[in-house]
C-alpha cells in the first residue's frame, strides 16, 4: 500500500545534483541556438539589414568591420517595449495569452581614430563594445482543451518503465523511498517518485521487483487539461570589436563575443481526467521550476569593401558559440485518486551538472546600394546549418542524433532602406527567417515588418522603430516527445527608441 504523502511541513529546503537523464531536451539546444531581430532602433527599422551599411553598434554584431564606417566617436543606447501574443490551439480549444516587458536592450559606444596622412594604407581604425539581448524569453502560453490521445500519467508511466538503456524503476525502490531520498535520487526515479505518489499509476504486479507499470486512468477518457508556460530572461551578447579601414575601400574588423543567459520556465499543467468512477485517478496538478543560467564565447570576422562611391558588398563569419549551462530545478504535485487527496512537495532545489551547448557557426553576406546623402537599400542573407548544433557532454548522444536528424541549413533573409529628408530619416524593413527544422512545423518560419524614422540634432540623433513579427510553433504542454504539443501562432509587436551622441 503506497502511502500518502502530505510531506511538504516542516521539511528543509535540500539541494543536489541530477542524474545521467535530466530536463533538457533537444529543443532547449535549438532555443539557444536562434536569435530574434534586436538592437539599435535604426538597425530594427531597417529589418537588420545593415551588413554592408555599418555605422551602427547593431551592425558590428553582423559584420565587425562596420565600425570602420563611423566618421566620429559614438555612443548610443536603446531601450525596447515588447509585447507577445500566442494564440494556441489544442485538438479544436484556442487560448490567447498575452505578455509584456520592458528593457534596456542595447547600449554600445566606439572610439574612431582618423589618420589624416595623405595617402596611408590605414586610412583610420576603431574599437568599441556593444552589448544586446540577443533574445528575450519573456513570454505566456495558456493552452486548454480536451486531450483525446493521452493523459499526464502517460508522461510518468515513461519514466517508471524506464527508457533508451535505462530499465524500469523497481516498485520495492518506490515504496521504500520517501522525499528525505529525493535529492539523492536519479532524475528517471524522481518523476517516477512523484508520478507513484500521486496515484498516477500502477504496477503491473504488487511485487517489490516490479518494473513494470500501467496509467491509472481508465481508457476512454478525454482529460481536460490545461498548462501554463511562463517563461523569462533573457541571452546577452558583449562585442568587444576592433576594425581598420585601407585605401579608403577596404574595411576588415573582429569582434570578442561574450555571451550570457538567464532563463527561467515555470510551468503549471493541470488534468481533470474526466473519471467519476471513485476508482483511478481523477485530477493532477505538476508544477516545474526550471532556471537556466551560464555563460560562453564567439568569434566574428567581417569585411566591407566599396566597390563604387554607389556600392558596398559585404562578408562575415562568426563562429559556434560555446555556452557552458546549468540547471535548478524544483517540483512539486498534488492530486486526487479513489475519492482521496494526495500532495507530495520534496522542498528540494535540484542542481544539475554543467553542460555545454555548442550552437552552429553563421555566414552572411551583404550588399547596400548608396544613394549619396539621399539613401540607401541594403540585403543581408544569413546561412546556418542547424543540424550542427550539439551537446558536449556524451550523456546527450541521443539528444545529439536526434538534433543532426531533424535539423537543417536555415537562411536569414533581410531587406532595408533608408531616405533622408534633411535632418529626418525615414526607414523600413522586412525579415523571413527560415525554420531550422527539416519539417517546418516544430519551429516555423518567421516573418517580420519593420518601420522607422530618424531626427539629428546638434550631433545627436534619436531614432525609434517598430516591428511586427509572427512564428508558428508546437509546444508541448509539458515535455517534447513525452505529451502532445499544441499549435501556437504567436504574434510580436515591438517598440524601439535610441538615442545616440557623436562625441
Amino acid at each position: 500500500m503506497k502511502k500518502l504523502l502530505l510531506s511538504a511541513a516542516g521539511l528543509l529546503a535540500a539541494t543536489s545534483a541530477m542524474a545521467q537523464y535530466d530536463i533538457n531536451t533537444a529543443q532547449d539546444a535549438v532555443k539557444y541556438a536562434t536569435d530574434n531581430l534586436t538592437g539599435s532602433a535604426r538597425f530594427r527599422g531597417l529589418g537588420g539589414a545593415m551588413g554592408a551599411v555599418g555605422g551602427d553598434p547593431s551592425a558590428v554584431g553582423i559584420n565587425p568591420a562596420g565600425s570602420a564606417i563611423f566618421n566620429y566617436n559614438t555612443g548610443t543606447a536603446s531601450l525596447s517595449s515588447y509585447n507577445r501574443s500566442n494564440n494556441a490551439n489544442f485538438f479544436g480549444n484556442n487560448n490567447r495569452k498575452n505578455d509584456n516587458n520592458f528593457d534596456l536592450n542595447q547600449l554600445g559606444l566606439f572610439m574612431v581614430f582618423n589618420n589624416g596622412k595623405e595617402g596611408a594604407v590605414m586610412n583610420k581604425f576603431a574599437f568599441g563594445f556593444n552589448y544586446e539581448n540577443t533574445q528575450s524569453f519573456y513570454n505566456a502560453v495558456s493552452i486548454t482543451g480536451n486531450n483525446p490521445v493521452g493523459s499526464i500519467a502517460d508522461y510518468f508511466v515513461k519514466y517508471a518503465n524506464g527508457f533508451g538503456n535505462v530499465g524500469g524503476v523497481g516498485t520495492g525502490f518506490l515504496n521504500n523511498s520517501n522525499v528525505y531520498d529525493f535529492p539523492n535520487m536519479s532524475y528517471i526515479d524522481q518523476q517516477a517518485y512523484l508520478g507513484y505518489n500521486a496515484y498516477a499509476f500502477n504496477p503491473v504486479t504488487n511485487t517489490s521487483d516490479n518494473t513494470s507499470y500501467v496509467s491509472n486512468v481508465p481508457a476512454g477518457l478525454k482529460p481536460m487539461q490545461s498548462s501554463y508556460i511562463r517563461t523569462s530572461g533573457y541571452n546577452g551578447k558583449v562585442a568587444l570589436n576592433f576594425a581598420a579601414q585601407f585605401f579608403s575601400k577596404l574595411s576588415l574588423g573582429a569582434n570578442i563575443n561574450l555571451h550570457f543567459t538567464d532563463y527561467i520556465n515555470n510551468t503549471n499543467f493541470i488534468e481533470n481526467t474526466n473519471n467519476t468512477s471513485g476508482s483511478g485517478l481523477q485530477y493532477l496538478e505538476f508544477n516545474t521550476q526550471r532556471y537556466t543560467y551560464g555563460g560562453g564565447a564567439s568569434f566574428n570576422l567581417g569585411a566591407i569593401y566599396n566597390i563604387a562611391p554607389y556600392l558596398r558588398l559585404g562578408a562575415a563569419y562568426e563562429t559556434p558559440t560555446w555556452l557552458t549551462l546549468q540547471d535548478e530545478v524544483t517540483q512539486r504535485i498534488s492530486s486526487t485518486a479513489n475519492n482521496q487527496s494526495y500532495f507530495t512537495d520534496p522542498q528540494a532545489t535540484m542542481v544539475g551538472d554543467n553542460y555545454t551547448i555548442k550552437t552552429p557557426a553563421k555566414y552572411t553576406g551583404s550588399a547596400a546600394f548608396i544613394f549619396g546623402k539621399r539613401g540607401l537599400i541594403s540585403v543581408d542573407y544569413g546561412l546556418r546549418n542547424y543540424a550542427n548544433t550539439k551537446y558536449s557532454n556524451g550523456r546527450y548522444a541521443e539528444l545529439n542524433t536526434e538534433l543532426s536528424q531533424t535539423l537543417d541549413w536555415a537562411g536569414d533573409l533581410r531587406i532595408g532602406t533608408e531616405w533622408r529628408v534633411k535632418a529626418l530619416s525615414l526607414r523600413a524593413g522586412y525579415r523571413n527567417l527560415q525554420s531550422p527544422y527539416k519539417n517546418g512545423t516544430t519551429l516555423g518560419d518567421l516573418n517580420s515588418v519593420s518601420g522607422g524614422l530618424g531626427y539629428s540634432f546638434n550631433g545627436a540623433r534619436v531614432d525609434l522603430a517598430y516591428t511586427w513579427q509572427q512564428r508558428k510553433s508546437d509546444v508541448s504542454t509539458l515535455r517534447p516527445d513525452f505529451t502532445q504539443a499544441a499549435q501556437v501562432k504567436t504574434t510580436g509587436n515591438n517598440v524601439t527608441l535610441s538615442f545616440t551622441l557623436d562625441l
